[in-house]
């Protein structure tokens, strides 16, 4: 099953990718991904809760960051086992990032593969379930980017590691819902949101 898309974010492809390696950020605009836990530098593990048709999943999943290719594409692989049930989830992700001036095109394609009774369900149950998630994940995406100011890496981002991070190489905190540091990137005055973190 190949899901292909795009979203049009207001800021530079530059800073659209350091924000997309922020692990917690990227997290946050998952739904129902928990429990993001940094491996290393590429390589995450997490917990993901959906539902299909009528039936609850809880997968453990595995993050690995296969390329990096600053600011221009990063590619990774995912592997996810649904507690309780037989399967596997497999999917290799490839996001390429457009300069388009002031704006920047995210172009996205993720093959996955289902296993098991997850395999059985039906590629229109499995498609429609993976459009609503992708539909949620660019809604909070340009929400994110659609303040004053686009939100910015974890100052660790990248940090002792060659610039080189994978979703994100800060430490990652055990939370259900991550959300990134809404300090301006390159330091300066922190702005006052109003919101609680």
């Amino acid at each position: 099953m190949i899901i292909t898309g795009e979203i049009t974010l207001p800021a530079p492809r530059e800073v659209v990718f350091q924000v997309l390696q922020n692990a917690p950020f990227f997290a946050s605009c998952v739904e129902g991904l928990r429990d993001l836990k940094e491996i290393d530098a590429t390589h995450y593990d997490a917990v993901l809760d959906t539902k299909v048709a009528y039936m609850k999943f809880t997968f453990k999943v595995s993050i690995e960051v296969t390329r990096l290719l600053p600011p221009e594409r990063i590619e990774a692989k995912i592997e996810g086992t649904p507690l309780g049930i037989v399967g596997r989830f497999t999917a290799v992700s490839t996001t390429d990032l457009i300069d388009a001036g002031s704006e920047t095109v995210v172009k996205y394609a993720i093959d996955a593969n289902l296993t098991g009774k997850l395999g059985s369900m039906g590629q229109p149950v499995l498609k429609s379930k993976a459009r609503e998630m992708e539909q949620k994940f660019a809604e909070k995406m340009r929400a994110a980017f659609a303040g004053p100011a686009p939100p910015s890496p974890s100052p660790l981002v990248g940090e002792g590691r060659g610039g080189s991070g994978g979703l994100g190489t800060a430490a990652v905190p055990h939370t259900t819902t991550p959300t990134p540091d809404p300090s301006p990137q390159g330091g300066g005055e922190k702005k006052d949101s109003g919101a609680a973190s």
